[in-house]
């Protein structure tokens, strides 16, 4: 089952996805009832939108899940939360939360990319952790694209509860790399970070895992394809660097053939290899 809910971040009413492991249930009074409680409001809704063709029925209250936090990429309606991989990863038994960070499908604020916006990930993580059904030991986050700035500042950051597992997919390593690199990009990264790299060096720096790494204290997954022409090869090679130097707990998956995106056979076998690394002891 996936649903959009609303929650508070800072002062503002944001939008995320939340999707159930197969066969699980919980009704939406009940969800909408733990948001409003944990928030202190009335006015957070829960609102389904999509069911799986089996119904459920084991009761949500009945178990206990590890969390899949997925930071989507891109910026307002470009490189938005996907369905499709929300239902993927719910496949492989964890609750999947999905920020769409504020100011996308209709949440308050505006997306900083990778400043505001990381309080987004941060306080839907502490209301899934203080639900009596979640393992709080196992909330692992991934960030895809330019997600990995939000998901590298939340493993930094967020210490009730600390983050179990760090993924990079296909991940930006070093925001003023990409500044250089995707002219077609500047003018956004200018708008919503506040000026240049040469202007404001410190806000990238502040942005980029790699600049992180020394705060990161759980173990990282790289996972990147060689072809990549969005975020280039580069950004996965300067966090394996980083992570070496700093003789960090790390792994690395990498696809010699494909790109920032794969066909969808691909995809779903990169998310198994994904999860078989996150529940490794």
């Amino acid at each position: 089952m996936i649903y959009q809910i609303s929650y508070m971040s800072d002062d503002y009413q944001v939008k995320g996805y939340l999707a159930l492991p197969y066969g699980v249930i919980a009704s939406t009074e009940q969800l909408t009832d733990w948001l409003n409680s944990f928030y202190k409001t009335s006015t957070l809704e829960v609102l389904p939108i999509a069911c799986p063709l089996h119904p459920a029925t084991k009761p949500i209250v009945e178990g206990q899940y590890p969390v899949f936090v997925y930071c989507r990429g891109g910026i307002g309606r470009v490189g938005s939360v996907r369905m499709d991989w929300l239902e993927r990863f719910a496949q492989h038994g964890h609750i999947v939360f999905a920020p769409c960070y504020r100011g996308a499908e209709g949440g308050e604020g505006r997306d900083e990319f990778g400043g505001g916006d990381v309080e987004d990930v941060l306080s839907g993580i502490r209301w899934l952790n203080q639900l009596p059904f979640v393992d709080e030991q196992r909330i692992s986050i991934m960030g895809f694209s330019r997600g990995s700035v939000n998901a590298a500042q939340a493993a930094v950051r967020s210490t009730e509860p600390p983050l179990s597992r760090l993924i990079l997919w296909g991940g930006v390593s070093d925001l003023a790399r990409t500044y250089e690199e995707r002219i077609d990009l500047r003018r956004m990264l200018k708008r919503v970070i506040g000026g240049s790299t040469g202007k404001y060096p410190e806000r990238y720096e502040a942005r980029s895992p790699v600049a992180l790494v020394e705060q990161i204290y759980c173990p990282v997954l790289v996972i990147h394809g060689r072809q990549d022409l969005q975020v280039d090869y580069s950004h996965a090679e300067n966090m394996i660097q980083r992570l070496q130097e700093l003789d960090k707990e790390y792994d690395v998956q990498i696809y010699e053939d494909y790109g920032h995106h794969m066909p969808e056979n691909v995809h779903r076998q990169a998310i198994t290899a994904m999860f078989d690394w996150i529940q490794q002891k």
